[in-house]
């Protein structure tokens, strides 16, 4: 008797010590309305995958939006929004850093600094 109460006690512990190793996973999507090539998708794409708790990226550059899955106890949406800004495009309602956008190629800036967007 002893040992199945043993046996429960032990199952019960790992059962939970498995709920909170479970990680939250959120998935956001984010318009980045000054993408606008295969150029700043890859950009982009490389740029956030370096950031601790990003699981994965996509850009769709025709559709104009970035979507993000990340890990929720290791990033956030604001740092994530950031990030982007950081690479020199618009993330919502966060500007481009005018540093990072400067140093973009010219097909990936906005028509009215002479890129080439469609």
């Amino acid at each position: 008797m002893k040992q199945l109460f043993f046996i429960v006690i032990a199952f019960t512990g790992l059962s939970l010590g498995m709920d909170a190793q479970t990680k939250p996973l959120e998935t956001v999507k984010i318009k980045t309305p000054t993408v606008g090539c295969e150029s700043c998708k890859s950009r982009i794409e490389e740029y956030l995958k370096r950031y601790d708790g990003v699981t994965y990226v996509n850009v769709n550059w025709r559709r104009k939006e970035t979507t993000v899955k990340f890990l929720t106890n290791r990033t956030n949406i604001e740092m994530i929004k950031a990030a982007i800004a950081n690479a020199g495009y618009d993330a919502d309602d966060v500007p481009a850093n005018p540093d990072a956008y400067k140093r973009l190629p010219k097909t990936c800036k906005k028509p009215e600094d002479g890129g080439h967007q469609q």
